[in-house]
């Protein structure tokens, strides 16, 4: 046996064998992390945030499972750019419609993430989505976009989202419904520069990203929670994902300069380059945040 097989543990998610890290916390704990446990990392600010969040036990697609899933020290960066509504609508399921910012203009955006202690222990996930209008709305999307903005909640629809582990695309497609897939994902933010690469199924360059880290502000834990709402199709129904951040450094710019970001080939590259992007309106970094993301459920979206 390998020194890779001894580190590793076979897990089974619903009818699926994953392995997991050997001794990690998904391996010890199942999802029902201890959070005094997780609050002696050195890389945790504080775990109080997750104690006003108590678990619940669901049935789902991967069999039961605690939700939400909680992620203790994670770090993010998002590029927003405008696109053309005519060209955004291409790639919507036909009951989405884009968040139009202006007539015409709707906004899609690349996504990294970088999740170094959470319940399915360590991955990286990068993402290329659009801006969708909230899916039971029928009202002007700038009154949804300035609602939005205000109160730190955006609606989502994600084309791409491949992951570094086998758990978290498992879970994220089997459970969630998105398009996951696992391919060698790096992702490196710290307060000095943001630096993201995505392979291809060839080993090359599907999309990455090069740019200076704006300032960071730090927040106390709880005063900043921003919550985004995810739409996906679960088995030809609609279903909605909630995932709520709690910032705790982060930092922005708006029409960001100096950033090198490359289209490589890949899906992700495909999918981005048939949105068309127009411009760079904004970068987003956060350097320290965490996260807690419910299980899907069951939701009404206009026909």
């Amino acid at each position: 046996m390998s020194s890779t097989d001894q580190d590793t543990v076979e897990v089974d998610l619903g009818g699926r064998t994953v392995t997991v890290p050997k001794g990690g916390l998904y391996d010890r704990y199942r999802m029902n992390t201890d959070l005094d446990e997780v609050a002696r990392d050195p890389r945790v600010s504080s775990v109080d945030f997750f104690r006003r969040l108590p678990k619940t036990k669901v049935d789902s697609r991967i069999g039961p499972t605690l939700t939400p899933n909680f992620y203790y020290r994670v770090s993010t960066a998002r590029l927003t750019m405008l696109a053309r509504s005519r060209t955004i609508r291409t790639r919507l399921p036909g009951e989405l419609a884009p968040l139009e910012i202006a007539p015409g203009l709707g906004l899609v955006s690349v996504m990294f993430f970088r999740y170094d202690v959470c319940d399915i222990d360590f991955y990286t996930e990068a993402a290329v989505g659009v801006a969708v209008r909230p899916a039971r709305h029928g009202r002007l999307g700038f009154v949804d976009l300035v609602t939005g903005l205000k109160n730190d909640h955006l609606d989502s629809y994600v084309l791409s989202l491949p992951v570094s582990t086998d758990i978290a695309q498992v879970r994220g497609h089997d459970g969630y419904g998105f398009p996951k897939w696992v391919t060698e994902l790096e992702v490196d933010i710290d307060a000095g520069r943001t630096i993201a690469r995505v392979a291809n199924d060839v080993g090359e360059t599907d999309l990455s990203l090069s740019v200076a880290t704006p300032a960071q502000t730090t927040y106390p834990t709880g005063e900043r929670v921003s919550t985004l709402t995810s739409y996906t199709s679960i088995d030809g129904a609609w279903h909605s994902t909630l995932s709520q951040t709690n910032v705790l450094s982060a930092g922005s710019a708006l029409l960001p300069r100096n950033v090198d970001l490359r289209i490589g080939q890949g899906r992700m590259a495909d999918d981005l380059r048939s949105l068309e992007p127009i411009k760079t309106v904004r970068l987003d970094v956060t350097t320290e945040g965490q996260l807690a993301l419910h299980m899907p459920v069951p939701t009404s979206v206009r026909s």
